[in-house]
């Protein structure tokens, strides 16, 4: 009789179980359509929407062994949620990037490129040279850049704008900035956006004048008789110093000072969410506003099925989405999962290739994609 009443008590927990690790899956999903001001906190099962998957996976298998009937619950809960998850990872293998460009494409690079090693200048001088020889390697076209720390004033500076223009062989390009932040008097810390063809217009937009990520950029650039609007953004980061990243690879707590660590990790989050909302609102209103085709470029700071991702890339095309494989993270520190880097097109273009390149440069991988334009929306 006992025996029973264990079984159908273990039977009753690991149902609840996967019941609610179901529910979390479709927040993680679905939870960000809720403005974020009010519920920020969906953005956190956002950020778990792989894990979540992967431990309703697991209870799949189980209950094909244990009880199949009672397997209903994980995939009704996959097929609500296969749409988003598509966002999320890829089911295809990866192909070999072709490293020879079509005269008909236009290749473009976005990369947080992490100030451009400056802070270590001195004791690894050759990180730099080593960025600047993987960008000529895949030759954009375009190459939108953030965390870039760049002087066009100093000629002695050590991230020196004319060097870069030289050394890439871009010398169009729209520098970006908070004029309040000052890097150390020479430098300024903002994002850049190189192009091998011309600019005729460029424009710096500010959501937040003297905060930071409060600035994004857009400029029109002339292929052939295309105009194509490119937009470079960065949105707000959580900031998280060593100690929260120590922290989160041990998220245990064990003293008061654990306790204070974790308190301060969960207001950056909560910081975060809200601003990427409003600054992602801003940008979406400057995208609509576009006479011409849009390309976005970014560091978008949050993954994908977040509010930002999928307010800015409405009606795009994300190149990844198109062609990439398995989750294609993009920023390889605290989890092997977040893909927060994105090249976003307009439906008129087409995603030929993709690429990331898992080189430890920044502490971004770059992201390449080749675009073929049609004059009329693809189907």
């Amino acid at each position: 009789m006992a025996m029973q009443f264990m079984r159908k008590a273990t039977k009753i927990i690991f149902i609840s179980c996967n019941a609610l690790v179901s529910v979390i899956l479709i927040l993680g999903c679905y939870g960000t359509r809720i403005n974020e001001g009010d519920y920020w906190f969906m953005g956190l099962f956002t950020l778990a929407t792989f894990y979540f998957l992967i431990i309703n996976v697991i209870f799949l298998i189980f209950w094909l062994f244990i009880k199949p009937s009672i397997m209903f619950i994980g995939v009704i809960t996959i097929l609500i949620c296969w749409i988003p998850l598509r966002q999320v990872f890829q089911l295809r293998t990866e192909s070999a990037f072709n490293y020879k460009k079509s005269g008909s494409t236009l290749r473009v690079m976005s990369w947080n490129v992490e100030l451009f090693d400056i802070l270590e200048h001195k004791s690894h001088p050759e990180k730099k040279y080593e960025m600047i020889a993987l960008i000529n390697e895949f030759n954009p076209d375009v190459a939108c850049f953030q965390e870039m720390v760049t002087s066009d004033s100093f000629p002695l500076a050590i991230n020196y704008l004319p060097d870069f223009q030289k050394r890439l062989n871009m010398y169009e390009y729209h520098f970006s900035y908070n004029p309040k932040l000052d890097f150390d008097g020479k430098h300024r810390f903002g994002i850049i956006l190189f192009s091998k063809y011309p600019i005729i217009k460029k424009e710096t937009i500010s959501s937040e004048p003297g905060s930071y990520n409060s600035i994004f950029q857009y400029v029109d650039i002339v292929k052939n008789n295309d105009t194509i609007r490119f937009f470079n953004i960065h949105l707000q980061s959580l900031k998280f110093s060593k100690d929260n990243r120590h922290y989160l690879e041990d998220p245990s707590i064990k003293n008061e000072e654990d306790l204070k660590e974790s308190k301060s990790i969960i207001n950056k989050f909560k910081i975060g969410f809200i601003k990427r909302h409003r600054q992602s609102d801003w940008v979406k209103k400057a995208i609509n506003k576009s006479p011409y085709p849009v390309i976005v470029c970014g560091d978008f700071n949050d993954v994908p099925n977040s509010y930002a991702y999928n307010n800015i890339g409405n009606g795009m095309n994300n190149a990844f989405v198109e062609k990439g494989s398995g989750i294609g993270n993009t920023f390889y520190s605290i989890s092997p999962t977040l893909r927060i880097d994105n090249i976003f097109a307009d439906k008129r273009f087409d995603v030929q290739q993709y690429i990331r390149v898992k080189k430890k440069l920044s502490d971004h991988y770059p992201i390449i994609t080749d675009l073929l334009f049609h004059k009329k929306p693809i189907d």
